[in-house]
């Protein structure tokens, strides 16, 4: 009885390895990676400012990285000097509708395959601009000080603005840690900047907004004014370009 279960057993485990070598084998495991996401970048090199040199990276998902360095003397106003040269290196997401809009410009762009630099003369030196594309789709790059392409320029300004953002909440955070007064004529530089254009995407520094916005032992006018931005972040958020 042992020998004839025994050679049952047998049997069984020669029908199975059959049935994984003739029949259907097992589902394979994928090793195939996921597609990559299209990339913007926008460089800006400019000597004797406060951040003579930062890239901003930008993938198609919202998400990119902020990468720049900056200078002893951070503030632009003269008032505030950080301890010592920082380089920064941070990550971020943008709202929908700004990613949008900047992917969108830069395919009507061709990629950037095109010639953005103007060619009129006696033009003042903003710093050297680059935008690069690069993705499934198609890739380029072009460089400039400034543009008549209108789109080449609506694209710069919007990274101006995010970068102009994320300066400003390295500044709150500062004046937040070493000079609490200093807040009151930032945050209304600040607002300022917002309602002219020249800043965007405030849910970038909602962290510093809230800290600040949090803290009894700032002015309630600051923390009136800093709540309204992030009331303002939280629209970019839901607004649709």
């Amino acid at each position: 009885m042992k020998y004839a279960a025994s050679a049952f057993v047998m049997a069984a485990l020669m029908y199975a390895g059959s049935t994984l070598s003739f029949g259907q084998s097992p589902p394979a495991t994928s090793n195939k990676a996921p597609a990559q996401q299209a990339v913007v970048t926008f460089q800006l090199e400019r000597p004797g400012i406060a951040v003579p040199r930062f890239t901003l990276e930008v993938r198609e998902d919202g998400t990119g990285t902020y990468r720049a360095e900056e200078v002893q003397n951070l503030s632009g106003r003269d008032t505030v000097h950080y301890a010592k040269p920082e380089d920064v290196d941070r990550a971020l997401t943008l709202s929908s509708s700004t990613t949008t809009k900047i992917f969108r410009l830069a395919r009507t762009l061709h990629y950037f395959q095109i010639n953005c630099a103007s060619t009129k003369k006696n033009i003042a030196d903003t710093g050297k601009k680059t935008l690069s594309y690069a993705g499934t789709d198609g890739a380029g790059a072009c460089i400039y000080n400034y543009s008549d392409n209108k789109d080449v320029m609506a694209l710069t300004d919007t990274f101006l603005a995010i970068a102009y953002t994320l300066d400003e909440g390295r500044r709150l955070q500062f004046l937040h840690r070493y000079d609490r007064l200093g807040l009151d004529a930032e945050t209304i530089s600040l607002e300022d900047a917002v309602k002219e254009g020249r800043a965007r995407e405030l849910g970038t520094i909602a962290p510093a907004l809230d800290s600040i916005a949090q803290d009894p032992a700032v002015m309630n006018r600051v923390r009136k004014r800093v709540a309204g931005m992030l009331k303002e972040a939280a629209s970019e958020k839901d607004n649709k370009f």
